[in-house]
């Protein structure tokens, strides 16, 4: 992009990459859209999800003899694509994974469409259409889930067989509390680097989606955590670059995938079962535990780093039943002990005249 911000350099070189006199098919617009994309500062898993859902709908039209050309694609090709990925089986275009009964998820189904929609909202700000289809197509709803947490008990076991004698042990320590405690992203946490915390003011700065900063505060044992951890334990980098807080034994910044790795495996030593022990199960446990704790809804808004208070809506309908179960076990007219109906009332005495 310009120096002055007009976005010139990138309009010169989409206009290179997409020649405006034909009708460009979607691999050729993908290349326009991720060098938009990129310039708007989308993050690199965003465009990924973008391009492979796309792929799915160019591999479906090219497989029904349907148009490529973005032109040519109307509503009622998305929606036969819909069909399509409602009786796919699932994994059916996995890299590693074979395909297993099963079809795809409303969930799967629900991220597929909104990011071709996201698009198709690209394609018409750019000029490439003149009518978007998905101003007729609705995209199918996710299906409402119960949120997984973590109980009480299964927190404790998970912290137990964390060995905190040894250099590892307690980065993993230290890890696991700071995801309880400020349910931060798994790649947020990856990418916090040492001038990201201070410790005097119980903050971390944290890069969140589209690169939007925040600040998540910690409480006293992670604040206590993190200090050991940087101070006695965390291994000399093998770059002097590398300024993240997390780091391998050898000294690499440690990676989503071998962050993902380390908590699964401490579930398995652990022993728990009935919820996936995974970094984004303890973003839940944070949110629902700090709701019920008395914590507000716009506080935890800002620290998980949501736009919307929409997206909130499950935490707090989780955290509302709980609350009806203890005035279940509590409620004071269920507690209070009345006669009993069967019993007779003592019966009146009649006045006697004299």
């Amino acid at each position: 992009m310009s120096e002055d911000g007009s976005g010139a350099d990138v309009d010169r070189l989409l206009s290179q990459v997409l020649p405006r006199s034909t009708a460009p098919s979607l691999g050729t617009l993908m290349e326009g859209y991720c060098l938009s994309a990129k310039s708007e500062g989308k993050s690199p898993s965003t465009i990924a999800i973008v391009e492979a859902s796309v792929r799915y709908l160019e591999e479906f039209l090219v497989s029904e003899g349907l148009s490529t050309e973005v032109t040519g694609i109307d509503d009622n090709a998305i929606r036969r694509f819909v069909v399509s990925l409602r009786e796919r089986p699932r994994f059916a275009h996995h890299r590693f994974t074979r395909p297993q009964d099963g079809h795809l998820s409303g969930h799967t189904i629900n991220g597929y469409m909104r990011a071709v929609q996201g698009f198709w909202s690209w394609l018409e700000r750019e000029g490439f259409i003149r009518e978007n289809p998905f101003a007729t197509v609705r995209i199918p709803r996710a299906p409402v889930k119960v949120i997984p947490t973590f109980s009480e008990d299964q927190l404790r076991q998970l912290f137990a067989v964390v060995d905190i004698a040894t250099p590892t042990g307690y980065r993993d320590y230290a890890i696991l509390l700071t995801l309880l405690d400020t349910g931060i992203r798994c790649s947020e946490l990856t990418g916090l680097r040492l001038s990201d915390v201070n410790l005097s003011a119980r903050l971390l700065k944290v890069c969140g989606k589209g690169n939007k900063e925040r600040m998540v505060p910690i409480g006293a044992r992670v604040q206590k955590a993190l200090w050991k951890y940087m101070t006695c334990h965390r291994p000399q980098p093998a770059i002097p670059r590398y300024e993240q807080v997390f780091l391998t034994r050898d000294g690499y910044p440690l990676t989503k995938d071998r962050l993902e790795a380390i908590v699964e495996r401490y579930g398995r030593k652990a022993g728990i079962t009935g919820v996936r022990v995974s970094p984004h199960t303890f973003r839940h446990t944070m949110a629902v535990t700090f709701l019920r704790n008395g914590g507000d809804v716009f506080s935890l808004q800002r620290i998980l780093g949501h736009s919307q208070l929409e997206v909130l809506r499950g935490y707090i309908n989780l955290a509302q039943s709980d609350i009806s179960r203890v005035h279940a076990r509590n409620s004071p007219a269920d507690n209070l002990e009345f006669p009993s109906r069967r019993e007779k009332a003592e019966p009146r005495r009649s006045r006697t005249t004299r």
